[in-house]
């Protein structure tokens, strides 16, 4: 009793068309070099070059914010906004308003 012939699977009783398969199917997802990872990588890249950005970005703001501190008022702002330093016979009064206090739930 003979199998009936299906024309779907008629090009694979070539054994080119066979071994042209398996070797496209290797290649895809087996291989050292597969497009999985390549895919995988590329991505990889992306991320990388989107975080390049970002630190490029930061590094210009810290150049304009040591840009402003260079200066004599630059530097004596900085130093009276972030360690609240004074002048002698000057008093500081520091506002702290209640959403802008830390609770336990923040930290």
């Amino acid at each position: 009793m003979a199998l009936p012939s299906n024309k779907y699977l008629k090009p694979f009783k070539n054994i080119f068309v066979l071994i042209l398969v398996v070797f496209v199917i290797w290649m895809l997802f087996f291989d050292a070099n597969s497009w999985l990872i390549h895919h995988e990588l590329n991505t990889e890249v992306d991320d990388l070059e989107n975080e390049k950005e970002y630190y490029r970005k930061e590094i210009e703001k810290d150049k304009k914010d040591l840009k402003k501190i260079s200066t004599e008022d630059g530097l004596e702002k900085f130093a009276r906004e972030e360690y609240y330093m004074k002048r002698e016979n000057e008093e500081i009064y520091i506002i702290e308003y209640e959403d802008s206090l830390k609770t336990k739930n923040d930290e």
